[in-house]
C-alpha cells in the first residue's frame, strides 16, 4: 500500500478594483394596479432620462429583477379582533450600473442619481473586469502553496516527495468584491436631503480585493 500525503493549498490573491458596480432598487406603491404599474414604467423612464443626461450609455442600466406583490397590514376591528387588510400594489425593480472605475465617473452618477425624481435606494461595489482571471491566479498560488507545503514537511519527517496522485477541488463562489462600502444615508434620521446623502469624495481609494481558495493535493512519499 502506498503511502500518501494530503496537503491543503491556500492561494490568496490582493487586487485592484477596476470596475463599479451600482445597484438600484425602485419601490412603485398604489393600491390601484394598472397606476403602480404606470408608476414603475415613470420610474425607469425618469431614471434612465438623468443617467443618459449625465454621459451614461441606456443600455447599460440593466434590470437584474422585477416583481409586483400585494401588501397587506394588520388591523383590529371595532370589536378588538385581529385581521389583515389589503393596503396596495407593489412594484419593485432591481437593476445595475456597471462603469470602470473612476471616481469622476462615480460623481457624475450620483450626482444623476440625486436629481431624480425615481427616488431609489442605492449601493455601490468595487469590483473586476475578469473575475476568471482572479480565480485562475488563485488556483496557481494554492498549487505552488501546497507543494512548498509537502516538500517541506517530507524533508522534515525524513521521506521525499513522490507522483502526485489526486487533486480534490470544490468548485464555489470567489470574492471578487472590495470591503470599500457606499454607505447610503437616505433613510437616515440625521439626512438633511437625498442629495447630501449621495455627496461622493472625489479622492476615495476603494481597499483592495482579497480573495481565496483552496485545494487539497495527494502525493506519494517515498
Amino acid at each position: 500500500m502506498k503511502r500518501t500525503i494530503i496537503v491543503k493549498g491556500v492561494g490568496t490573491l490582493k487586487t485592484k478594483p477596476d470596475r463599479v458596480k451600482l445597484t438600484l432598487t425602485l419601490e412603485a406603491r398604489n393600491k390601484d394596479y394598472e397606476t403602480a404599474m404606470r408608476l414603475s414604467d415613470k420610474q425607469i423612464a425618469d431614471l434612465g432620462a438623468a443617467l443618459v443626461e449625465a454621459g451614461f450609455d441606456k443600455n447599460e442600466l440593466k434590470t437584474t429583477n422585477f416583481n409586483v406583490h400585494t401588501n397587506y397590514e394588520g388591523v383590529h376591528d371595532e370589536r378588538g379582533n385581529y385581521r389583515t387588510v389589503f393596503d396596495c400594489y407593489i412594484c419593485m425593480h432591481d437593476l445595475t450600473l456597471t462603469f470602470d472605475y473612476d471616481n469622476a465617473l462615480i460623481s457624475k452618477a450620483l450626482s444623476a442619481i440625486a436629481k431624480c425624481e425615481a427616488d431609489p435606494q442605492l449601493n455601490i461595489a468595487f469590483t473586476v473586469k475578469d473575475p476568471a482571471a482572479i480565480k485562475d491566479k488563485l488556483l496557481a498560488s494554492a498549487a505552488e502553496n501546497a507543494h512548498k507545503k509537502a516538500e517541506i514537511l517530507c524533508a522534515a519527517s525524513g521521506v521525499q516527495l513522490g507522483q502526485l496522485i489526486n487533486i480534490n477541488y470544490n468548485w464555489g463562489d470567489v470574492n471578487v468584491y472590495s470591503n470599500t462600502r457606499f454607505m447610503n444615508a437616505k433613510n437616515s434620521v440625521a439626512n438633511e436631503g437625498y442629495g447630501a446623502a449621495l455627496a461622493f469624495d472625489s479622492s476615495m481609494l476603494p481597499e483592495d480585493i482579497v480573495s481565496q481558495d483552496s485545494v487539497n493535493f495527494t502525493w506519494e512519499i517515498i
